[in-house]
């Protein structure tokens, strides 16, 4: 069967990636064709678009290059148009996927979601919208499907993909050798994978270098962004920034300090004691303000349901107060045994590992159902 796949950043590439190998597995015939990255051309098909060229972060950023999505937009929907899939699957990055979904509908095509978008922390109604046009949706986290029954929409909880990514990778033994590091314990900054995240948050990440003197502070970069970005870190000889080798970081990190997204989960799965950090323009921050119907941002806080991990937002966020915070969380500071606590429930909570696998599982027979094939 054919499948249509559309993730938009660098998380949504690697969890469709893994989606699609578990459909292989059960559809022999799957061809594909997406929107993504490199994992994801790893599997094979046909790439339209990277999502280097798609991802855009806030309002301000999202309004300034209106012009750019609305040509994605269209190039996407006569793509569909043209390439006839027996499904849209659409992962994760719900501005774009959402808009989509109501097209595909609309033009008969079936509509798959995997990983929710965050419709209970803001615009809750939004749930019908995605009900009528959505076929199935799988979600990865428990709390939303207690949130979907209260729209009498019924959906697949999977687990959550972070636990597979994290399950099928091997540490490096030479990770501080290869990179230079010495015995000392690490403090890692994660300061995001788009543009506009590490442009604001990390300066501030690096505002007081001096005073972990008996650590060593190591920036996890990424390749898909400009080397421009990471300027501010030649001003800082004492610091290393170490690309496309996140998990490696995190094995070795006695504390973080991460910007808030799919990370803050990764650190605290790594049991890594962790400062969350925010901020964007007042601007978007306003709209946001009044939009977020959650009280945390960190993931880890969600899924907890209360503040496990710090977080510091807008004018919070300064590099005095990440400094008073990973004070307490490195070894022998006053907060580290709590978090480590709190991260242990974490786990219990987040279930099995698996979830790509049973989202693909579910898919290939909910799609064969529909066309009236044979399971087998």
């Amino acid at each position: 069967m054919k499948y249509y796949v559309i993730a938009g950043e660098r998380s949504g590439d690697l969890h469709a990636s893994n989606l699609m190998k578990a459909i292989q597995k059960h559809d022999n015939e799957a061809a594909f064709r997406f929107w993504g990255g490199d994992e994801m051309q790893k599997v094979g098909g046909s790439m339209v678009k990277h999502y280097r060229e798609t991802a855009f972060m806030g309002f301000v950023s999202v309004v300034k290059n209106l012009g750019k999505i609305r040509g994605f937009m269209k190039l996407c929907k006569q793509d569909i148009l043209n390439y006839q899939p027996d499904v849209v699957v659409l992962v994760d990055y719900a501005g774009f996927n959402l808009r989509i979904a109501k097209f595909a509908k609309k033009h008969g095509f079936n509509t798959f979601f995997y990983i929710s978008p965050k419709v209970w922390a803001w615009n809750t109604k939004r749930a019908y919208k995605i009900k009528a046009n959505i076929d199935r949706m799988f979600v990865i986290f428990p709390f939303e499907q207690e949130f979907y029954q209260q729209f009498d929409y019924e959906v697949d909880y999977v687990g959550n993909p972070l636990l597979d990514a994290i399950a099928n990778f091997t540490p490096n033994p030479e990770f501080r050798a290869q990179h230079g590091l010495d015995d000392r314990p690490i403090i890692a900054l994660l300061p995001g994978s788009r543009k506009q995240e590490v442009e604001r948050l990390l300066p501030i990440m690096l505002g007081n270098v001096g005073a972990f003197p008996s650590h060593q502070l190591v920036v996890a970069g990424v390749n898909n962004l400009p080397e421009k970005l990471y300027e501010e870190v030649v001003h800082h000889p004492e610091v290393k920034i170490i690309y496309e080798d996140a998990y490696n970081l995190l094995t070795q990190a006695e504390a973080a300090v991460v910007t808030s997204g799919t990370a803050t989960l990764e650190t605290g799965l790594f049991q890594v004691p962790q400062v969350v950090v925010y901020k964007t323009n007042v601007f978007s921050f306003s709209i946001a303000k009044r939009l977020i119907k959650v009280a945390y941002i960190s993931l880890v806080n969600l899924v907890l349901g209360k503040e496990a991990v710090k977080e510091l937002i807008q004018q919070q966020c300064t590099a005095d107060n990440i400094t008073q915070e990973l004070t307490q969380l490195v070894k022998g500071g006053a907060k580290r045994a709590k978090v480590m606590q709190h991260y242990t429930t974490l786990e219990d909570l987040m279930g099995d590992t698996g979830a790509s696998a049973r989202a693909g599982t579910l898919m290939v027979k909910y799609l064969k159902e529909i066309k009236g094939l044979p399971k087998g």
